[in-house]
């Protein structure tokens, strides 16, 4: 225990421990109002442990191993006892899984259950990240007073709604997500999943979709299913959505998110509410992608300084409400709010011969390019969640070379242009097909001519044949554009496999089978202004 103990200390970057001595209570039964029991792992020091701040952390990926340790031990050596519970459903907890779709009852019985024990204190925090985020925020408005504060982390409150959008639907996360969790307690899991990964990949070219689980795992996965049979706006998602109550929230909340993240435009939306509703809100966010150790590391940081001082009615270190890692200056910085004051929107209009500049375009021929979904322009790095796919900046050149991916490009930058906030654009569009869809993507050009990916966003249109303003929203960012290097935009008709290839045909996504390529056209003109909106920073 102490190897593991050290070994995380150090993956961590962690403060040494008060002790290493922890003892770990199994399977504790925690009954639940419709009769199920849910198993639970108390972690606490051997002497001392009773009393003490409690973490609870709620997971659907089982409480053993080195994933559940190196978020609980962390907190188990440091000040805290720790309840880490299988949700319903999953590793011996009683029920049956259904995801996300509970997580508010049990949740709230968990609750009652922890205040009630001999070993509790006074005060809990609540702690974990993604689903483990996401149990946190399912909470909210009816929390016990005995909660004093909650870190989320690379989650939030109405967690994969924005996968499931009618005009965007993200094929990898959930199709991964739902071929892992159905997989999850077999023997070897994760090793199988290392070697499956590349299978698993090849699935998701199957057609149509609705076939695509059976391909990679001989059966349906009930999570993919209902994804492909209900857009993000069914009544069937509204238990899961819990964004309504951030703003009921009343307990502090530090969450640590990554510009790559899959979750980050809802992570942010959280934030933003509860600073509107006067609530007391810090937020991180780094140059991280889902699956980082370092989003971890940062949040297990936060519950030893921010979660265990308001658990003792201490004040947390005195630090700004948002701190974001600047990419392209590769620094961190402290901002009194998300968006940061004192960015201002510019417009950066796209021009004939790939161009990029500031001035609204003279009269010009569009653009056009062919799309093919039956060789679908590819998901490069950005945000992305798969086993042995690469994440977050890199290298675009091969990509930009494809002919169905346009590029402008600005001339070379005379000075620094810092952009942070939240970023969108406008391309004037007409495809040969009532159904296309739109990507965008926003590059950094340094001074080797070497394209790198700050942030992007796809749309789907209907009634795509005729010209009409497509307006995509990108992830939000913080970036600064060097001077020397040049700014660049990418538009193209797909991302796959991060978003499902459109097929052109407007057939529904889990049953479409027939693939029809399709000529685009992107319009920069007086008439047709396509541009990118970047929060510049303003002149002082």
């Amino acid at each position: 225990m102490n190897l593991s103990s050290r070994l995380i200390q150090r993956m961590l970057s962690l403060p040494s421990p008060l002790t290493r001595d922890l003892v770990i209570e199994r399977d504790l039964r925690v009954p639940m109002r419709d009769g199920a029991v849910l198993l639970a792992d108390r972690w606490a020091p051997r002497s001392g442990g009773d009393g003490l701040p409690t973490a609870l952390v709620r997971i659907p990926y089982g409480r053993v191993g080195m994933g559940a340790a190196q978020m609980v031990r962390p907190l188990a050596e440091r000040g805290y006892q720790v309840l880490v519970q299988s949700t319903r459903g999953t590793f011996g907890s009683g029920g049956a899984f259904d995801p996300m779709r509970c997580e508010r009852e049990d949740g709230l019985d968990t609750l009652d259950w922890v205040i009630e024990q001999p070993w509790f204190g006074e005060s809990m925090v609540l702690f974990g990240g993604s689903y483990l985020g996401f149990v946190q925020w399912a909470v909210a408005g009816r929390l016990p007073a005995q909660v004093k504060a909650m870190i989320p982390y690379v989650s939030e409150s109405a967690l994969t709604l924005e996968f499931l959008r009618r005009d965007g639907f993200s094929l990898e996360t959930t199709f991964n997500w739902g071929i892992m969790v159905a997989n999850q307690e077999r023997r070897w899991a994760m090793p199988r999943q290392l070697l499956e990964a590349r299978g698993v990949r090849r699935a998701l070219h199957t057609l149509p979709l609705n076939r695509a689980d059976i391909a990679a795992m001989g059966r349906h996965s009930d999570y993919f299913q209902d994804c492909l049979a209900h857009d993000a706006d069914s009544p069937y998602w509204a238990v899961l959505d819990h964004s309504q109550r951030v703003a009921e929230l009343t307990v502090p909340v530090s969450s640590v998110g990554g510009w790559y993240d899959i979750f980050l435009p809802g992570q942010l939306r959280d934030h933003r509410t509860l600073q509107a509703a006067g609530r007391q809100s810090r937020l991180t966010v780094g140059p991280w992608s889902h699956i980082s150790l370092n989003a971890g590391a940062t949040a297990v940081g936060e519950a030893l300084d921010f979660g265990l001082a308001h658990a003792r009615d201490e004040k947390p270190s005195d630090r700004a409400p948002v701190r974001l890692f600047v990419m392209g200056e590769d620094a961190w910085r402290d901002f009194p709010s998300w968006p940061p004051p004192g960015y201002a929107p510019r417009r950066f209009h796209l021009h004939p011969a790939g161009a990029l500049a500031a001035d609204v375009p003279g009269e010009s021929a569009p653009d056009g390019y062919r799309y093919d979904p039956a060789d679908p322009t590819p998901a490069v790095g950005g945000v992305r969640m798969a086993i042995g796919v690469k994440a977050g900046r890199v290298d675009n050149t091969e990509l930009e070379a494809r002919p169905d991916v346009l590029t402008y490009t600005t001339a070379t930058l005379e000075q620094d242009v810092e952009v942070i906030g939240e970023v969108g654009a406008e391309i004037w569009f007409r495809s040969s097909l009532p159904y296309a869809d739109v990507f965008v993507r926003l590059c950094d050009v340094d001074d080797k001519g070497r394209s790198s990916n700050v942030c992007d966003g796809l749309t789907g249109l209907t009634g795509a044949d005729e010209t009409s303003c497509a307006t995509v929203r990108l992830w939000p960012t913080a970036y600064r554009f060097k001077r020397g290097h040049r700014i660049r935009l990418q538009v193209s008709s797909g991302a796959f496999p991060r978003y499902n290839r459109n097929p052109g045909t407007g057939e529904p996504r889990a049953t479409a089978a027939t693939l029809h390529a399709a000529d685009q056209w992107v319009f920069h003109d007086p008439a047709h202004p396509s541009a990118v909106i970047l929060p510049v920073r303003q002149a002082n």
